[in-house]
């Protein structure tokens, strides 16, 4: 089978290593298709513009392309335009692609009191940039309704270690009040585009991508602190621009047969540190 993976960053070229160990061919299409590893067919493209005819063979397609700014432009650009302009050049190829995944965000839900979110969430973003995502999502459910959407939350994993610098370099500040946060591995995030989108049933048309573990910001500032061994760090404001006070649930994935290789930040970030050399105490 072949793959189109547009917007082939750090998350599509992790999926797209999973897509071709279990035998399928690969394409990634990207600004800078140098950068991909061989086992990934690179293809160049600028996404916010139109693009040149795609291969016809192409049967899945995975959109895991990322806004180049955090303005409302940026984001229509990467999320409403891109998709489109995706899509239309495998139609004039002739493509009949069977498979469509989006990955969104857990962005599209404005709540900001701690309660659990899912799927049947209504979307009513206190941001412009959820605002797109809410406005991407409907207008690609619209042209493909057999299309999935996969909002994932904070994604993190080898190279994705905000948190932990901030731990580091004495900058983590827990909030008060207590605020939770969501994430998911990149590893796990990968592996779950692979499985959607080749198993044998269709996958639900809305999925949220997160682990099991919705836990406050401060949990997880001072489990690393203890990982690090360093003090844990000190109690304020929360200073985030974004990303609410909410509880994600990740039961509709989990019914899928998805299985979790780090099902709490435990797990992964510990696997993250375990990849610098950090042990452990």
């Amino acid at each position: 089978m072949r793959v189109l993976i547009a917007g082939c960053g750090d998350l599509g070229t992790e999926a797209g290593l999973r897509f071709a160990a279990e035998g399928h061919r690969v394409l990634g299409l990207r600004r800078s298709p140098g950068k991909l590893p061989d086992v990934i067919e690179a293809l160049a493209g600028d996404l916010s513009a139109p693009l040149p005819d795609l291969p016809g063979d192409v049967e899945v397609l995975v959109y895991a392309a990322a806004a180049d700014g955090r303005t409302e432009d940026a984001y229509r650009r990467a999320y409403v335009h891109g998709p489109h302009h995706v899509l239309d050049a495998l139609d004039r190829a002739g493509a009949q692609v069977r498979r469509v995944l989006m990955v969104s965000s857990t962005g599209v839900y404005g709540v900001v009191d701690g309660s659990e979110v899912d799927e049947d969430t209504p979307t009513e973003p206190n941001s412009a940039s959820g605002a797109v995502l809410v406005e991407a999502e409907r207008a690609l459910l619209d042209r493909r309704p057999d299309a999935t959407v996969f909002r994932l939350a904070g994604v993190y994993g080898p190279g994705r270690t905000r948190l932990i610098d901030q731990v580091r370099d004495g900058t983590a500040v827990i909030p008060d009040p207590p605020v939770h946060t969501n994430r998911i591995h990149r590893d796990d995030a990968a592996q779950a585009i692979l499985e959607l989108t080749t198993g044998a049933a269709p996958a639900p048309r809305v999925l949220v991508g997160v682990d099991h573990d919705p836990a406050e910001r401060g949990q997880v500032l001072r489990f690393l602190a203890d990982e690090l061994g360093l003090p844990h760090p000190p109690t304020g404001p929360d200073r985030r621009a974004r990303g609410g006070d909410k509880r994600c649930r990740n039961d509709r994935l989990v019914a899928t047969g998805f299985r979790f290789t780090y099902p709490t930040f435990r797990e992964g970030y510990r696997a993250v540190l375990a990849g610098h050399g950090v042990r452990h105490p």
